[in-house]
């Protein structure tokens, strides 16, 4: 019986490692990079996140219109221009943060680096239906901001009662003929926020309500809908539905060393200094108010920034 045993993990030195190649990721990867620095980007997912698969951004600045996919991959460019190098298949398994040591051990490498900073972003809850995967961005949407103004008067569907989803109704109704909001329970959004969509001539709410079922050919054609309370179905007909059941910070990998608020995400302030010396956090994984594609690649500067300085600090010791 022959035994094999593995090869040790090979060990290797980064100035900084980036958790995330979203705009926080790859924006503090970008800005290293042109610092003459070692920059390492791990993910574990799709590069640019939850912005590749918007049809088209019209918000963000002097890029009217961009895709995220080319929005991404000119920002993946740059950064990969200046050195950094974008590791989208080796996992990370486990993750060891200290003032001391930050090791970032993954399938096939262990890293230890100078600096971390961490964006690694948060997930949509998905539709938790067997045909979102054929309608998603078919009909099925996450981001209003950026695929709203694809359903210039057509009918919509919001599914969600809380702030984000209300507040997704309320920016909805410039685009929309019709708009349902379609919630299981009842709304616990901001009263001035519930307020405001009621005022809208083009609303209708529906409690107590859940979608049961999406349906179409080639893309979303109707929302079938389960009345609880008089326990009824019927079928909406509608060209788009956004959804807004709650988020998940990708923080779980760092439960262990880095302070979280009560949501998940990481608490650091607009330095984006954890409280880990040398650890930082960009992004959507950050513990903000504001969460847009301009804040976040202002996390990845300012992170980007403060890590070269924590550095430079530690060398001249």
């Amino acid at each position: 019986m022959v035994i094999v045993v593995p090869d040790k993990k090979e060990h290797l030195q980064k100035d900084i490692v980036i958790i995330g190649a979203g705009m926080a990721g790859l924006t503090a990867a970008l800005y290293a990079g042109r610092m003459n620095l070692s920059v390492l980007v791990l993910e574990s997912a799709l590069v640019g996140g939850q912005i590749a698969n918007a049809t088209g951004i019209e918000n963000y600045p002097g890029l009217p219109g961009v895709a995220g996919k080319d929005l991404i991959g000119t920002l993946q460019q740059q950064a990969e221009n200046f050195g950094a190098v974008i590791d989208e298949f080796d996992a990370i398994e486990r993750v060891s943060l200290t003032p001391e040591r930050k090791i970032i051990e993954t399938e096939a490498h262990i890293y230890e680096a100078g600096c971390v900073i961490i964006a690694s972003g948060m997930e949509r809850r998905k539709l938790p239906l067997p045909e979102e995967k054929k309608y998603a961005g078919k009909g099925v949407h996450y981001c209003e901001l950026c695929d709203g103004h694809l359903y210039q008067d057509k009918v919509i569907a919001v599914m969600g009662g809380g702030n984000a989803a209300v507040d997704a109704a309320n920016f909805l109704t410039k685009y929309a003929k019709k708009l349902y909001l379609l919630h299981r329970s009842q709304l616990r959004a901001d009263e001035s926020s519930r307020e405001k969509l009621k005022d809208k001539q083009n609303v209708e709410i529906l409690l107590e309500t859940d979608v049961v079922a999406l349906k179409g050919e080639k893309r979303l054609e109707t929302v079938e809908i389960h009345d609880k309370a008089n326990d009824t179905h019927r079928e909406l007909a509608v060209d788009g539905i956004f959804v807004n059941i709650g988020v998940t910070p990708n923080t779980e990998l760092f439960k262990n060393d880095i302070k979280r608020a009560a949501d998940g995400r990481i608490e650091a302030g607009e330095d984006c200094r954890t409280n880990i010396p040398g650890v930082f956090a960009a992004g959507d994984v950050r513990s903000k108010e504001v969460r847009q594609l301009t804040t976040a690649a202002a996390d990845g500067t300012t992170a980007a920034i403060l890590a070269e300085k924590y550095l430079s600090k530690m060398r001249k010791g």
